[in-house]
């Protein structure tokens, strides 16, 4: 554990930058190799907006019927029942 975060320690020691007078952290850009040339650029992903919508949309189906057979297996059982006592306003 304190190997781990000493190396992460060291890490940011060396990332460290003087800019502008004050030290900064400073990130390079992974577009240029350590020769300076510049990257190809990368691959594009083919429907990466519709794959995304649907992966959620899947999501969001699977747990609502989840959600709703784990609270059918509860009210079943008698584990737990909703009162209708927050309803009467008297």
């Amino acid at each position: 554990m304190a190997l781990q975060r000493t190396s992460i320690v060291l890490q940011t020691i060396g990332n460290l930058r003087k800019i502008d007078g004050e030290t900064k952290l400073h990130f390079r850009p992974r577009t240029t190799t350590p020769s300076g040339a510049i990257l190809p650029e990368p691959k594009k992903i083919r429907f990466g907006f519709l794959r995304v919508l649907s992966g959620v949309v899947t999501g969001l189906i699977i747990g609502t019927n989840l959600s709703k057979m784990i609270a059918n297996f509860l009210e079943e059982k008698e584990l737990f029942v909703p009162s209708d006592d927050d309803d009467d306003d008297d």
